[in-house]
């Protein structure tokens, strides 16, 4: 996004944000095309030296269909993590080989139907191990290993340390090992994901040597999968993952592996974040400025129930008014309209807000609408995709048939509760 100086509006892929606000209304969740191209092209081109290389977009960031079949077309597979993504994998075009599936905590019945589908599937416990060998004995698997490594941008997404509930520890690797011999288990694929938000490139170095010493313990291995966690950009001059650094660093070290153990293969990673979060904005009207004794709130037509990372997380999302560009910054505190406390960001300096303007939040492209909910119930906002230099309705704003569509009316007699009750307090 940027400002035209001639015409002193936003623009977002040549299309005036306050047009698309317009046409569309708000909330609305906005992606530019052309920023996810440059994020999947700016990792391929990283990582250049690679000569099998698999880039599997996490698409539990945002499922939207069309962002699905964009990454699609570039060549990315799909990293799914429950049944339903996968369905959705399928309809947007993904072959099943090129889906890799790594759930956790799931059902049995959910992992056989996984298999029947025939995607990639990713263990990251002992005993679905031990049992998928005891009933798939011809089917190979990939193996997730927790490397016990903290890293992240903070606890809740922290998935690699020695508490967490995913992967099969490191430590249990021998006992791994019994069972593939024991079961003559194929294993196909190592993987590791320590968590999100990474900065220090020597974080992946670190796992690299954890992951590598795996690797060499299994003879069918076709691909090394390192997940991603790559740490982007949340506010102006913000420092993010040095990509020519870890591609330079993970390139040297993976070939040096397959040179070493006469292996020839397949380099993977899982972004989701990376690819889709600064492609993403939010834009929300505002409904009331409010000035309390110490504080002005701009109150906005939205809540926690579409955009809840900076509650859950605390995440931080730059605010602009796109309504007033050339407006006196002031100090403004943004909340949203949930009954409940839902503050978006304490004392941020704004242009100055005026009822009906439209802010916008940046990097609302990973988590936010995959997350937003039917809370108070409030319907769930509509989707744009700017592509081409137009912009494209991607998915309806939901209605209040919407909220009532799978609800059951069972013709329930209640005037009989109602004379139970008049009978006890008799």
């Amino acid at each position: 996004m940027f400002l035209n100086e001639e015409t002193n509006q936003f623009e977002l892929g040549g299309v005036e944000v306050l047009e698309i606000a317009q046409t569309y209304e708000t909330p609305l969740f906005v992606y530019d095309s052309k920023q996810i191209i440059n994020q999947y092209n700016k990792m391929k081109n990283a990582l250049r030296q690679v000569k099998k290389l698999k880039i599997n977009y996490a698409c539990k960031a945002l499922t939207n269909i069309s962002i699905l079949r964009l990454l699609k077309n570039l060549g990315a597979g799909l990293d799914a993590v429950s049944y339903q993504e996968i369905l959705l994998g399928l309809e947007a075009g993904f072959e099943a080989q090129d889906i890799i599936y790594t759930p956790n905590s799931v059902s049995i019945e959910e992992l056989e139907a996984a298999m029947k589908l025939g995607v990639k599937v990713n263990i990251d416990n002992i005993e679905t191990l031990e049992y998928m060998g005891m009933n798939h004995p011809n089917k190979a698997f990939c193996i997730r290993v927790n490397p016990h490594i903290m890293a992240g941008g903070n606890a809740k997404i922290s998935v690699g340390h020695i508490d967490s509930k995913f992967g099969i520890s490191i430590h249990q690797m021998p006992l791994v090992e019994r069972l593939v011999e024991t079961l003559n288990i194929k294993v196909e694929g190592v993987h590791m994901h320590t968590g999100s938000d990474i900065l220090d490139v020597d974080v992946f170095s670190h796992a690299a040597t954890l992951l590598f010493d795996v690797a060499r313990k299994f003879k069918d291995l076709e691909y090394i999968d390192f997940g991603s966690g790559f740490k982007v950009k949340y506010k102006p001059n913000d420092i993010e993952t040095d990509m020519e650094q870890f591609g330079e660093m993970m390139a040297k070290r993976f070939n040096a592996f397959c040179e070493e153990t006469g292996k020839d293969l397949t380099l993977a990673f899982e972004p989701g974040k990376f690819l889709v979060s600064e492609s993403g904005y939010f834009l929300a009207k505002t409904n009331v400025v409010k000035q309390t004794t110490s504080t002005v709130f701009a109150g906005i037509d939205t809540g926690f129930n579409h955009l809840i990372r900076p509650m859950f997380y605390g995440s931080h999302h730059e605010i602009m008014n796109v309504s007033n560009p050339a407006g006196k910054p002031k100090i403004y505190t943004v909340v949203g309209y949930i009954c409940e406390t839902d503050t978006f960001g304490w004392n941020r300096k704004i242009n100055e807000i005026k009822e009906g303007d439209v802010l916008c939040f940046k990097n609302a492209g990973a988590y936010c609408f995959s997350m937003a909910s039917n809370y108070n119930s409030r319907y769930r906002p509509a989707e744009v995709l700017v592509h081409d230099g137009k912009a494209h309705l991607i998915r309806k704003r939901e209605t209040f048939e919407d909220l009532l569509r799978n609800q059951v009316d069972p013709a329930l007699d209640f005037n009989a509760t109602e004379k139970v009750v008049k009978d006890v307090e008799a």
